[in-house]
């Protein structure tokens, strides 16, 4: 019973291992201050995502759509990315993480769109962006606005 409960737990160790400032195990950052300072270090823009997770059908087609893309992989080396979420579910990321996210929101995404895909230099200046998704797996425009900005 003893090795049951511990393999049990095991999941749960592991992921509390895991770096807060990333998602999904990727490159994509959550802290606008690390993207930023990365940027700085790197010599190269942040390429913002603004999603509603849980909620935008847009969004979810994004993530198979462009993200799991060799494309978007290739072309996403030349920024540090940062992903900033606003999920309806409150317990899909910390209180400290919504925060941070709706500040990002004020301040880089007045209108509250979603998706949004915002290009800053590393002094936080905006360089391009690119709002909204059709759903129909033609991703030319977010392949454009990536490959322009690099």
């Amino acid at each position: 019973m003893k090795y049951f409960v511990f393999f049990l737990m095991i999941p749960l160790l592991a992921s509390a291992q895991a770096d807060s400032n990333t998602v999904d195990d990727s490159k994509w950052l959550t802290n606008y201050d690390t993207a930023i300072s990365k940027a700085k270090k790197q010599k190269k823009n942040v390429l913002v995502y603004f999603t509603g997770s849980d909620w935008c059908p847009p969004c979810k087609m994004l993530k198979t759509d462009l993200f799991d893309t060799n494309e978007f992989q290739e072309l996403s080396n030349n920024y540090i990315l940062l992903y900033v979420d606003v999920p309806r579910n409150r317990d899909l990321i910390s209180e400290k993480q919504m925060i941070h996210n709706k500040e990002l929101l004020t301040k880089l995404n007045k209108k509250k769109v979603f998706p949004l895909f915002k290009v800053i230099d590393a002094k936080g200046n905006e360089l391009d962006k690119l709002s909204g998704y059709s759903m129909n797996g033609v991703i030319d425009s977010h392949l454009k606005l990536l490959e322009k900005n690099k």
